[in-house]
C-alpha cells in the first residue's frame, strides 16, 4: 500500500497541518532598496512566538508568495538571516531579494533550535523532548512551516493561489515534506538533500543529517521518494549535485524513478523538473539557480537572475 499522507502524520506525531489557528503581531518595517519592504512578525500557533522575516515587494498585489525554508549547515545562529544574508552554499547569493525584486513575497521562519530560537534548546535537546512526548522534531518544524502558510494565505497582499516553498538542504527536506502534506503549497522547488534513507544507512551517510529530520519507524511504509510522490501532480522541481555525499547515485536514483512514476501516472510529467549537476557538491550553482527561478516564473510568477559570481566549489553538508 503507498505511503499515505495519514501515515506520514501518525509517523511524526502531528495533526492535520490546516486544523491549527495561526496569530501573527507585526514588529517594525523598513524599506529596502528597489521598493521592498522588509518586516519583522511574531507567528504564534500554540507554543511561541516564532520569529518570521517577510519581505514585500514593490507595487500592489496581490503577489504570489514564497515559504523559504532555511538551511542547517551545523551553524544554528543563522536560521531565517539566511534569507538576507545568505550562506556559502547559495552561490548566487541570498533568495529574499531576488525574489522580492521578481515579485514574490518571502516569508522565513526561525526553526526551534536556530537563530532567534536558540534559547529553545539544542536541537539534540529538542528532539530528544519531542520523541519522550510521542512526536518528532520533524513533525514540529513542519507544524511552525505551516504557520507560515497559514499567516501567507491570509494576506491581503498575496494571492493564495500562488504560494510556493522552496529550500536548501535541511530547507529542501522541509520544502517538499511540506508540501506532501499540505495542499496550500501550489508549486515546491528544493536543492541539494532528496535521496531515499535506507541506502544511506547502509553506506552511513545518514549521519551527515541532523538529528531534526530522524521519522522513527518511515522505512517501514516507504522512503523519501514515496513522500515526494505525494506532491504530484503539483508542480515540484528537484535539483542535486553528483558529487554530494547526501545524494549519491544509490541513494537518489530509486527516490527519482518513484516521483517520476507518480507524475506519469497522473499524466503530469512535464509538472516533474529534475536538474543534476555532475561536478557540484552540497551546493547551489549558478544552472541550479537559474533553472530554479525559471520554474518559479513558469508556475508562480516572475523569477529573478542571479548575480555574477565566482565559480561554484565544493560544500560541506548543510543538512
Amino acid at each position: 500500500m503507498p505511503l499515505d499522507r495519514d501515515t506520514l502524520r501518525r509517523l511524526l506525531g502531528v495533526s492535520p497541518l490546516r486544523t491549527a489557528r495561526t496569530s501573527v503581531s507585526r514588529h517594525g518595517a523598513k524599506p529596502l532598496a528597489g521598493g521592498i519592504t522588509r518586516e519583522e512578525l511574531h507567528l504564534y500557533r500554540g507554543e511561541g512566538p516564532i520569529p518570521a522575516t517577510l519581505l514585500r515587494p514593490a507595487g500592489d498585489g496581490p503577489h504570489p508568495a514564497i515559504l523559504y525554508c532555511h538551511a542547517h549547515g551545523n551553524a544554528w545562529s543563522i536560521g531565517r538571516g539566511e534569507l538576507l544574508d545568505g550562506r556559502p552554499a547559495l552561490k548566487c547569493g541570498p533568495y529574499g531579494p531576488a525574489l522580492a525584486a521578481a515579485g514574490f513575497v518571502v516569508l522565513c521562519l526561525d526553526m526551534p533550535g536556530h537563530g532567534a530560537r536558540r534559547r529553545e534548546g539544542t536541537e539534540a535537546a529538542l528532539a530528544k523532548a519531542a520523541l519522550w512526548r510521542g512526536g518528532t522534531l520533524m513533525g514540529r518544524m513542519l507544524e511552525d512551516l505551516a504557520a507560515g502558510l497559514d499567516a501567507l494565505t491570509a494576506d491581503p497582499g498575496v494571492d493564495a493561489g500562488r504560494v510556493g516553498a522552496m529550500g536548501l538542504s535541511m530547507g529542501a527536506t522541509h520544502a517538499y515534506w511540506l508540501a506532501a502534506l499540505d495542499d496550500r503549497v501550489s508549486a515546491v522547488a528544493h536543492l541539494c538533500a532528496f535521496a531515499d534513507m535506507a541506502p544511506l544507512l547502509s553506506s552511513g551517510a545518514h549521519d551527515l543529517h541532523g538529528i531534526y529530520m530522524t521519522v522513527p519507524g518511515l522505512l517501514s511504509h516507504g522512503d523519501m521518494g514515496d513522500v515526494a510522490a505525494l506532491i504530484a501532480p503539483r508542480p515540484q522541481f528537484i535539483a542535486y549535485g553528483a558529487r554530494d555525499p547526501l545524494t549519491p547515485e544509490e541513494a537518489i536514483s530509486p527516490a527519482l524513478a518513484r516521483v517520476g512514476a507518480a507524475y506519469g501516472a497522473k499524466e503530469a510529467d512535464a509538472r516533474l523538473r529534475i536538474l543534476s549537476d555532475p561536478v557540484a557538491g552540497h551546493e547551489e550553482t549558478r544552472a541550479m539557480r537559474a533553472a530554479l527561478l525559471s520554474f518559479l516564473r513558469s508556475t508562480l510568477g516572475r523569477a529573478a537572475r542571479c548575480p555574477e559570481d565566482t565559480a561554484p566549489q565544493s560544500n560541506p553538508p548543510n543538512a
